[in-house]
């Protein structure tokens, strides 16, 4: 089981990414995964509030590679139709009419600082590092774009997207990608603080006011769809085909200097 869901008699769930022999790594089921389980909480009247959590050293290690290579095989249509399903689950998550919290206890990259983007609050541990890393690779961070410059901005968005420039928690922090970075230990009772205080808030007025958010964001015409098209465009290139096949024989990239 790649994800658990699981709630407790107070409605606080909790939403576990379990893949971490491939560093909670985003393939094709997982990705589904989370999208229905998105759908489905939404839809469930006791949670009140979503934990979302990882198993093993890793948060989550962005897009599995083996996924992403796959794409560079396939045909235009079947590239669309990945790279919707990566800004599909992004999209449910983000509208998710509950409060969604990221507990992190170790590094995002990636697709995973996307997920962290489209949480309520993230709380992580003080020992986490975060990077986009897709430009190292050949690849971009399209999907994860939108959500990442409504969050961060686009000056710190330049900084860090362009050169997969990794962060440690306290800069996080600074760039509001992360509410608060703390001990390790004092982890769960950090994530616990935040969720409760959802506990004395009308559920349907905390909805509502998610809703508002969203709606009073400055609009970017066809965002998703201009992310899925650059995705797409970028799976087609020479570039992410040496770059993951590099990756996968443990060379240097061509484009690495030094």
């Amino acid at each position: 089981m790649t994800l658990r869901l699981e709630t407790d008699p107070r409605g606080i769930a909790r939403l576990t990414l379990s893949r971490p022999e491939r560093h909670n790594a985003l393939d094709a089921p997982l990705m589904d995964a989370l999208t229905e389980a998105a759908h489905r909480i939404a839809r469930d009247p006791a949670i009140r509030v979503v934990v979302l959590a990882s198993t093993g050293p890793t948060f989550c290690a962005g897009g599995d590679l083996g996924w992403m290579r796959a794409q560079t095989e396939a045909d235009g249509p079947t590239r669309a139709a990945e790279a919707r399903r990566l800004a599909g689950m992004l999209h449910a998550l983000d509208t998710l009419p509950k409060p969604l919290i990221a507990e992190v206890r170790g590094p995002a990259y990636g697709g995973g600082v996307g997920l962290l983007a489209v949480c309520d609050i993230a709380v992580a541990a003080d020992t986490a590092t975060f990077a986009m890393t897709e430009t190292r690779l050949g690849l971009i961070p399209a999907t994860i774009g939108p959500y990442v410059l409504a969050r961060i901005g686009e000056p710190a968005a330049r900084r860090l997207m362009l050169p997969a420039r990794r962060f440690d928690a306290t800069e996080a922090v600074a760039l509001q990608l992360l509410a608060r970075a703390v001990s390790p230990d004092a982890l769960a009772a950090a994530v616990e603080e935040e969720a409760t205080a959802f506990l004395a808030c009308a559920p349907g007025a905390v909805a509502d006011a998610k809703a508002l958010i969203h709606s009073l964001r400055p609009p970017v015409p066809d965002a998703v769809e201009r992310s899925v098209a650059a995705l797409v465009a970028r799976w087609e290139s020479e570039e992410v085909r040496e770059g993951l096949r590099a990756f996968f024989a443990r060379e240097p990239t061509p484009w690495t200097r030094g």
